[in-house]
């Protein structure tokens, strides 16, 4: 191993040992952590910036978000739905997702920006992913595959989207962040039947949810 990846590696178990001492300890959740190399998902320019916890703007006002943040969502959606079919709304940088698949879910994922869209499907190719990507309205679902064990919103809505929600699987559950431009609450949706029971968490701040059932393209978040 050379002596750059051997410090990448250190630096990865360094950032776990930060999640630990902020309360994250699910064992699944940490060892995916350990699993998913973050730094492949940086420009070669940010490397030193990969292991962070910390957010890092990815382009077009996106950003991937600290380590923090995507291991308490994931955290959230594990502790309520520890395998199955899983859709992530704003594949982003492909960080949440390919650590979803390596938590063993089946997992697609949705991303508005064709660039962003085309960027990641080619990085979870070249990793040998196998994740299903769509390029088109998140807030809309993915009905031809739908439904869904979870699903994990990774972006700021002013409200539950109802169409996903009509996506969930029964005991279905769903990590979305929900509020206004400047913070949202993170919140949990469970599908019980006909009924949805609501879980409310700390808060966070998100980019944007854009889309037919979110925000229209015009709102500015603070990025997490």
């Amino acid at each position: 191993m050379k002596e750059s990846e051997k410090l990448l590696e250190l630096r990865r178990r360094e950032m776990v040992e930060g999640l630990k001492a902020y309360g994250i300890a699910n064992r699944r959740v940490l060892d995916a952590f350990l699993e998913v190399p973050r730094h492949l998902f940086f420009d070669g320019d940010a490397l030193e910036l990969a292991y962070n916890d910390a957010a890092y703007p990815i382009g077009f006002r996106q950003t991937i978000s600290q380590p923090y943040t995507v291991a308490y969502m994931t955290t959230l959606l594990v502790e309520r739905c520890s395998s199955g079919k899983v859709l992530e709304i704003g594949t982003g940088s492909g960080y949440q997702a390919a650590i979803l698949d390596a938590l063993g879910y089946s997992v697609f994922t949705i991303e508005r920006i064709g660039e962003l869209y085309e960027r990641s499907k080619k990085l979870f190719s070249r990793l040998g992913l196998n994740i299903s990507c769509r390029c088109g309205d998140g807030t809309l679902g993915w009905i031809d595959e739908a439904p869904f064990s979870g699903i994990m919103v990774t972006a700021g809505a002013p409200g539950e989207p109802q169409t996903l929600m009509g996506q969930l699987a029964q005991n279905g559950s769903m990590v979305i962040p929900v509020g206004d431009s400047c913070s949202q609450l993170m919140t949990v949706i469970c599908r019980l039947d006909n009924d949805f029971k609501r879980e409310v968490f700390q808060h966070f701040s998100f980019v944007p949810l854009i889309g037919k059932e979110g925000w229209e393209d015009t709102v500015f978040f603070t990025t997490s």
